[in-house]
């Protein structure tokens, strides 16, 4: 005789009671919550702080930046000795026969133009390659530099100079002794104390 099914068929899976599931529910230690939640604030102080550090360094740098440099008065003989001893240092630099000469000369160029920044030379938007060096000799009245040599002296160097940075054939051992010719000779002008010009008052 075929069966009929009953009102009330038996589950096929066993159906948990309501407080069996709460209590599994509720297993979880406190402790982990407490440790999840510490953590999250760490996260989230550390972050804030980082931030703050941030922004207060940046407001330092640009304080700093900002603050106007205090710069004594330049005399033209002080001026003079510092060029000097750039060019003292170039003149070794061309003398040592291992060192290339391309790389001699340019070294040459930038510590004059590091010189000329010493000194209080502004570097303006619009200079060429030789516009500062050569306001170094000239001197630049508007920011307190005075004159130290006729800039003629310096046509010679930067002519090497510009061969040197920017032609596409080798430099040469005779372009080396044109630098060092050059830059004798613009010592010589700064050494002279009848060359360099007066200070104007």
């Amino acid at each position: 005789m075929p069966e009929y099914p009953s009102a009330e068929p038996a589950p096929s899976i066993p159906v948990e009671p309501r407080d069996a599931a709460e209590s599994t529910r509720a297993h979880i230690p406190e402790w982990v919550t407490t440790a999840a939640i510490a953590l999250l604030a760490l996260a989230i102080l550390a972050a804030l702080g980082y931030l703050a550090w941030t922004l207060i360094r940046g407001a330092l740098r640009r304080a700093t930046r900002a603050l106007p440099v205090a710069r004594t008065r330049r005399t033209a003989e002080g001026t003079a000795r510092e060029v000097v001893a750039a060019l003292d240092a170039g003149l070794v630099e061309l003398d040592d026969r291992a060192t290339d000469p391309r790389t001699a000369v340019i070294a040459c160029w930038v510590r004059l133009e590091e010189a000329a920044e010493e000194a209080g030379v502004p570097r303006l938007a619009g200079d060429t390659t030789t516009d500062l060096v050569t306001r170094l000799l000239r001197g630049d009245p508007a920011a307190g530099v005075p004159a130290i040599a006729s800039a003629d002296v310096l046509a010679e160097f930067a002519h090497v100079y510009r061969e040197a940075r920017y032609a596409t054939h080798t430099v040469d051992e005779r372009m080396r002794d044109q630098a060092r010719s050059a830059l004798r000779r613009l010592r010589g002008e700064l050494t002279t104390p009848t060359a360099t010009p007066a200070v104007p008052r």
